[in-house]
């Protein structure tokens, strides 16, 4: 109940401020143009990813302690909305924004939010850095990957937030829940204007600052007392773009579309998982609604083992995802076949 009117203001924060953020794109043409990699017909006004933004900090204001506590992942993620902003206007090369994600990373690991899980020696410190660098700028690219299809990045930032939540609930984390509940009501607040023949996108701004907040998230809870099955957790309810950005890059590597860490950073294409889902028939909101129920999956999954006792929960945790995605992976080999015609 203390969350509710945090949250709703953050939710109508998102939900009014949209439209604004839509006039605001078309009078100065930061707008979406289509290509051969996107599935839209006409220009999309950018920005959306303001509206996240705005209702993030709005939320964040009726809690000064939780601001205070997680002002290491909201400082990264001004950073990365504002180097998104540069993007979305001007644009970027990659390079440079792997560049400056990694800056982001390292402020937020330089004001104590990071990985903790090795020995408190140096080896041990250093081996914490590089894998919060990492993993944050993994899932932060992971997540933008993702925003493909009209509502799948805002909602299942939203989906994979509130298993966040759940679980800081039965942790007794109260401001990492807090902060995720936050992060959904802004999601939740932009979707209406997003979801179905959008009337606005995310871009590049908006769903790597989601993907960035995700993953601050998962850096800073302490998800169960067993290391094994406390990784395993965040790995579950992001498991979704990990797949994706995992399997298509081994799939663009396979087929010779990419050799070098530079052209990775380039390389666009409708290979993703969103693509392929409706390569097999799927009509873009099914797929969405498809990867909605994977995601939800995943995290009851993860809702399950958050309290275990052991590694052995974790580990069967971790083989069903790998099951599952397995299984999902054969429908993405068939999609991209029948996509090319020899299928």
């Amino acid at each position: 109940m203390n969350a509710l009117i945090p949250f709703l203001f953050a939710f109508f924060a998102a939900y009014l401020s949209t439209p604004l953020l839509k006039k605001i794109a078309i009078k100065f043409n930061v707008v979406d143009i289509p290509d051969h990699r996107k599935i839209h017909g006409n220009p999309v006004p950018l920005l959306g990813g303001l509206a996240v933004y705005i209702a993030v900090i709005t939320g964040l204001l009726f809690d000064l302690t939780v601001l205070r506590l997680m002002s290491g992942i909201l400082a990264g993620g001004t950073i990365i909305l504002l180097i998104g902003l540069v993007d979305d206007v001007r644009g970027l090369s990659a390079p440079v924004k792997l560049a400056w994600q990694f800056i982001a990373v390292s402020i937020m690991i330089y004001l104590g939010v990071r990985i903790s899980f090795l020995p408190n020696n140096l080896i041990g410190d250093t081996g914490e850095v590089v894998l919060t660098l990492i993993w944050v700028t993994g899932i932060t690219n992971a997540v933008n990957y993702l925003d493909g299809i009209d509502g799948l990045a805002a909602g299942s930032a939203a989906v994979s937030a509130l298993f966040f939540a759940i679980i800081s609930y039965l942790t007794n984390q109260p401001h990492i829940g807090f902060i995720a509940l936050i992060l959904i009501a802004g999601c939740l607040g932009f979707l209406p204007h997003n979801f179905k023949k959008a009337k606005i996108f995310l871009g590049d701004a908006g769903s790597t600052f989601i993907g960035f907040m995700l993953a601050g998230i998962a850096v800073s809870g302490n998800w169960a007392e067993d290391n094994v099955v406390s990784l395993s957790i965040p790995v579950l309810i992001l498991g979704v773009p990990i797949f994706d950005m995992t399997f298509t890059t081994i799939m663009r590597i396979r087929e010779k579309k990419i050799s070098t860490v530079v052209e990775w950073l380039n390389y666009g294409g409708k290979d993703h998982f969103h693509h392929r889902l409706i390569d097999l028939g799927l009509h873009p909101a099914g797929a969405v609604f498809f990867i909605y129920f994977v995601i939800i999956a995943l995290g009851i999954s993860a809702v399950i083992i958050s309290n275990a006792k052991g590694t052995f929960e974790g580990i069967w945790a971790i083989l069903q995802a790998a099951i599952i995605f397995g299984a999902i992976a054969v429908l993405m080999v068939i999609g991209g076949r029948r996509r090319s015609g020899w299928g």
